[in-house]
């Protein structure tokens, strides 16, 4: 017999493997899974609480009134006009990202290195040539307008729609595009007619606030996939959406909610209800994600800064709450410890520190390259935003993740 191989997610192993050692009494400093520290807000909370005996199948598309709710959210959030059927719900923005894939027949897909972990085994699944785009710490992981121009020069085939799946702010990396870059990149998006699957997931967690969304530059192909689980603290509660572009073509959607009906029916019906309470920009709302972005952005820098002194480079993160570490300038010193990829450096520094990092060849990214991506979430989330309400100084929470990351550069030095 013969099946899929399919790994499980990088990201998902590693969190299971750090709460087993955990259990067993080992210190860990949980590096590795990118999940929100914050609660959800409590306003929220309390209307899944109250939305619990809702068990009716919705449309597979979400309900209507959330959909209005998410397209008027977004046009005031991201500068742009969308409109309700513009939008489709589901149980979490994978399965609308792997769907996405999966509705055209014919496509190739392309990648940066690095990407988010999924992104990969996604184009697997839809049976879609993949095509890595490298990229470098000189540019700052971000793809360029040329790399991408020479990658569809070399690999296009006739009769495949192209496929750019773009995940800024970034899961590795922290990192993010400026209005110009992203204007430069839809130049040539346009020229080759390429559809974009923009994952804007960290939006709302850009530090300054300051997220431009591609399909404010590039409308006419560009799908973009956002939800609750980063900005609203609720990963487990599985809530994301797509937004289409206006002139999307009637065969996509369709393609689209022919998929979701055989994959997962409707999003859970009690958390489509709590998500109406999430998705009003009122006052309760700007308050939360401010105090999240200056949070993030102060425990962000700490960490950061310890990372340099350590002798890590890292490019400082600019929204969500990750760094790209690199360690090769290190390479000489580890390959004497018997260490020559990304995947045995951060074996060994589970192992012997308690210091959990997911390796950069997960995103894409050479082992040799010793990349490793660090998730500065190890830390109570409700209380730093008591501190922070209490304008109180925020980075005594960084205290365990400092020590992890002090134990770091002890082991490399």
């Amino acid at each position: 017999m013969t099946f899929v191989t399919m790994p499980k997610s990088g990201t998902l192993a590693l969190n299971e493997e750090s709460r087993r050692l955990a259990g067993r009494g080992r210190t860990v400093y949980r590096f590795g899974f990118g999940e929100s520290p914050f609660p959800p807000p409590r306003h929220v909370q309390k209307a899944l609480r109250k939305s619990t005996f809702r068990k009716d199948y919705t449309t597979v598309a979400g309900l209507p009134e959330l959909r209005a709710r998410i397209a008027d959210f977004h046009s005031e959030a991201d500068g742009y006009a969308i409109n309700a059927e513009q939008v489709l719900v589901a149980p979490g923005s994978k399965p609308l990202l792997l769907n996405c894939m999966q509705a055209f027949e014919h496509a190739e897909v392309y990648l940066p290195a690095p990407a988010y972990v999924s992104y990969a085994n996604m184009a697997k699944l839809a049976r879609h040539p993949l095509i890595r785009i490298q990229t470098s710490y000189t540019d700052r992981w971000r793809i360029t307008p040329e790399a991408l121009e020479a990658a569809i020069a070399r690999h296009s085939q006739p009769g495949r729609e192209k496929v750019l799946a773009l995940n800024y702010p970034g899961n590795p990396d922290g990192l993010t595009y400026s209005r110009a870059e992203l204007q430069a990149l839809a130049a040539t998006l346009r020229r080759h007619d390429v559809w974009a699957l923009s994952d804007e997931i960290y939006a709302l967690l850009h530090h300054q606030g300051r997220h431009v969304s591609l399909a404010s530059i590039y409308p006419e192909r560009t799908l973009v996939s956002t939800g609750l689980s980063k900005w609203c603290g609720a990963g487990g509660w599985r809530l994301g959406a797509l937004i289409l572009p206006a002139s999307a073509p009637a065969e996509l959607r369709d393609a689209l909610i022919g998929l979701g009906s055989e994959v997962y029916s409707c999003a859970p019906t009690p958390v489509q209800v709590a998500a109406l309470a999430a998705y009003q920009l009122d006052k309760r709302t700007h308050r939360f994600l401010r105090a999240q972005r200056q949070i993030l952005s102060g425990i962000g820098g700490a960490v950061h800064r310890a990372l340099l002194a350590a002798g890590v480079k890292a490019h400082a993160a600019e929204g969500g709450f990750y760094l790209l570490c690199d360690f090769s300038g290190y390479a000489d010193s580890l390959r004497k410890r018997d260490i020559q990829g990304d995947t045995a450096l951060c074996a060994r520094l589970l192992a012997e520190t308690g210091v959990a990092l997911l390796p950069g060849s997960k995103f894409g990214l050479p082992a040799e390259a010793l990349t490793a991506r660090l998730a500065y979430v190890d830390f109570d989330g409700a209380a730093a935003l008591s501190s922070q309400r209490a304008k109180e100084g925020i980075l005594p929470h960084a205290e365990k993740m400092l020590t992890g990351i002090a134990a770091l550069d002890s082991w490399l030095n």
